[in-house]
Protein backbone atom coordinates (compact mmCIF):
# COMPACT_ATOMS: atom_id res chain seq x y z
CA UNK A 1 0.00 0.00 0.00
CA UNK A 2 1.44 3.51 -1.11
CA UNK A 3 2.35 6.38 2.06
CA UNK A 4 0.35 9.22 1.91
CA UNK A 5 2.22 12.32 0.39
CA UNK A 6 3.61 9.44 -1.70
CA UNK A 7 3.70 11.16 -5.87
CA UNK A 8 1.82 9.57 -8.22
CA UNK A 9 4.76 9.15 -10.71
CA UNK A 10 8.18 9.83 -10.93
CA UNK A 11 7.18 13.40 -12.42
CA UNK A 12 5.51 14.95 -10.08
CA UNK A 13 2.71 17.38 -11.47
CA UNK A 14 2.76 17.71 -15.15
CA UNK A 15 2.82 20.43 -17.25
CA UNK A 16 -0.41 21.65 -18.70
CA UNK A 17 -2.37 24.54 -20.29
CA UNK A 18 -2.73 26.19 -17.18
CA UNK A 19 0.91 26.52 -16.49
CA UNK A 20 1.42 27.54 -20.00
CA UNK A 21 2.30 31.67 -20.75
CA UNK A 22 2.86 33.02 -24.67
CA UNK A 23 4.52 36.19 -25.26
CA UNK A 24 3.66 37.45 -28.82
CA UNK A 25 4.30 40.92 -30.47
CA UNK A 26 5.74 41.81 -26.66
CA UNK A 27 2.58 40.88 -24.69
CA UNK A 28 1.58 37.79 -22.71
CA UNK A 29 -1.61 36.56 -24.81
CA UNK A 30 -5.11 35.46 -23.01
CA UNK A 31 -7.29 35.20 -26.51
CA UNK A 32 -5.09 32.09 -27.37
CA UNK A 33 -6.74 28.47 -27.25
CA UNK A 34 -3.90 26.44 -28.24
CA UNK A 35 -0.15 26.69 -29.77
CA UNK A 36 1.78 24.45 -32.00
CA UNK A 37 4.99 24.13 -32.62
CA UNK A 38 8.06 21.40 -34.08
CA UNK A 39 11.18 21.22 -36.15
CA UNK A 40 12.78 18.71 -38.16
CA UNK A 41 15.62 17.68 -40.31
CA UNK A 42 15.04 14.97 -43.37
CA UNK A 43 17.27 12.16 -42.59
CA UNK A 44 17.41 9.33 -45.01
CA UNK A 45 19.20 5.75 -45.08
CA UNK A 46 21.85 5.77 -47.92
CA UNK A 47 22.54 2.38 -49.64
CA UNK A 48 25.28 0.78 -51.29
CA UNK A 49 26.34 -3.06 -52.11
CA UNK A 50 24.10 -5.37 -49.68
CA UNK A 51 21.29 -4.81 -47.85
CA UNK A 52 22.27 -2.75 -44.97
CA UNK A 53 22.71 1.58 -44.67
CA UNK A 54 26.20 2.27 -45.32
CA UNK A 55 25.86 6.06 -44.43
CA UNK A 56 22.69 8.67 -43.58
CA UNK A 57 21.96 12.00 -45.34
CA UNK A 58 20.30 14.88 -43.84
CA UNK A 59 18.73 17.45 -45.06
CA UNK A 60 17.50 21.18 -44.47
CA UNK A 61 16.00 21.88 -41.20
CA UNK A 62 12.54 22.54 -40.88
CA UNK A 63 10.10 24.48 -37.99
CA UNK A 64 6.77 24.99 -37.64
CA UNK A 65 3.87 26.95 -35.92
CA UNK A 66 0.69 27.26 -35.20
CA UNK A 67 -1.83 28.80 -33.21
CA UNK A 68 -5.12 29.21 -32.67
CA UNK A 69 -6.81 32.72 -31.38
CA UNK A 70 -9.99 33.81 -30.57
CA UNK A 71 -11.85 36.48 -32.86
CA UNK A 72 -10.96 38.90 -30.26
CA UNK A 73 -7.53 38.53 -30.19
CA UNK A 74 -7.40 38.57 -33.98
CA UNK A 75 -8.70 41.80 -34.43
CA UNK A 76 -7.36 43.33 -31.41
CA UNK A 77 -4.07 42.49 -33.50
CA UNK A 78 -5.48 43.80 -36.29
CA UNK A 79 -6.82 47.17 -34.35
CA UNK A 80 -3.57 48.09 -33.43
CA UNK A 81 -2.11 48.46 -37.44
CA UNK A 82 -2.12 51.03 -39.39
CA UNK A 83 -5.17 51.00 -41.54
CA UNK A 84 -5.15 48.76 -44.50
CA UNK A 85 -2.25 46.49 -43.16
CA UNK A 86 -2.97 42.75 -42.29
CA UNK A 87 -1.35 41.22 -40.18
CA UNK A 88 0.57 39.00 -43.03
CA UNK A 89 2.03 42.19 -43.06
CA UNK A 90 4.10 42.30 -39.49
CA UNK A 91 7.63 42.20 -39.82
CA UNK A 92 9.23 38.96 -38.17
CA UNK A 93 8.70 38.99 -34.51
CA UNK A 94 9.41 35.50 -31.50
CA UNK A 95 6.77 34.15 -29.62
CA UNK A 96 8.41 33.10 -26.20
CA UNK A 97 6.14 30.19 -24.56
CA UNK A 98 6.91 29.59 -20.92
CA UNK A 99 6.26 26.29 -18.64
CA UNK A 100 6.14 27.00 -14.92
CA UNK A 101 7.14 23.66 -13.40
CA UNK A 102 6.31 22.96 -10.02
CA UNK A 103 9.60 23.58 -8.71
CA UNK A 104 8.97 26.98 -9.27
CA UNK A 105 11.62 27.14 -11.99
CA UNK A 106 10.47 28.41 -15.30
CA UNK A 107 11.48 26.35 -18.90
CA UNK A 108 11.32 28.57 -21.99
CA UNK A 109 11.39 28.07 -25.56
CA UNK A 110 11.46 30.86 -28.03
CA UNK A 111 9.72 30.34 -31.79
CA UNK A 112 12.21 32.69 -33.71
CA UNK A 113 11.39 34.81 -37.09
CA UNK A 114 7.72 34.03 -36.86
CA UNK A 115 5.28 35.86 -39.44
CA UNK A 116 1.25 35.16 -40.17
CA UNK A 117 0.79 34.06 -43.39
CA UNK A 118 -3.01 35.03 -43.36
CA UNK A 119 -6.10 35.47 -41.35
CA UNK A 120 -9.46 34.13 -41.78
CA UNK A 121 -12.64 33.59 -39.34
CA UNK A 122 -14.52 30.33 -39.26
CA UNK A 123 -17.94 30.05 -37.33
CA UNK A 124 -20.43 28.03 -37.37
CA UNK A 125 -24.39 27.55 -36.09
CA UNK A 126 -24.18 27.01 -32.43
CA UNK A 127 -20.67 27.90 -31.46
CA UNK A 128 -20.56 29.70 -28.46
CA UNK A 129 -17.15 31.63 -29.84
CA UNK A 130 -14.90 32.05 -32.60
CA UNK A 131 -11.57 31.14 -33.24
CA UNK A 132 -9.05 30.66 -36.15
CA UNK A 133 -5.77 28.56 -36.69
CA UNK A 134 -2.95 30.81 -37.66
CA UNK A 135 -0.42 29.24 -39.14
CA UNK A 136 3.33 31.02 -38.88
CA UNK A 137 6.00 30.71 -40.79
CA UNK A 138 9.17 30.92 -38.82
CA UNK A 139 12.84 30.42 -38.99
CA UNK A 140 13.51 28.02 -36.14
CA UNK A 141 13.15 27.03 -32.10
CA UNK A 142 15.21 27.35 -29.50
CA UNK A 143 14.26 24.68 -27.03
CA UNK A 144 14.84 25.56 -23.07
CA UNK A 145 16.26 28.89 -22.98
CA UNK A 146 17.12 30.93 -20.68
Amino acid sequence: MPSVGKLINKYGNMQGWNNVTINLLGRDVEGISSIKYDDKVAKENVYGAGQYPIGRSQGNYEASCTINLYKEESDGIQAALPEGVGIHEIPPFDILVEYELSTGKIKRDRIRNCEFTGRGVEIKSGDGTSSFEHELICSHIEWNVV
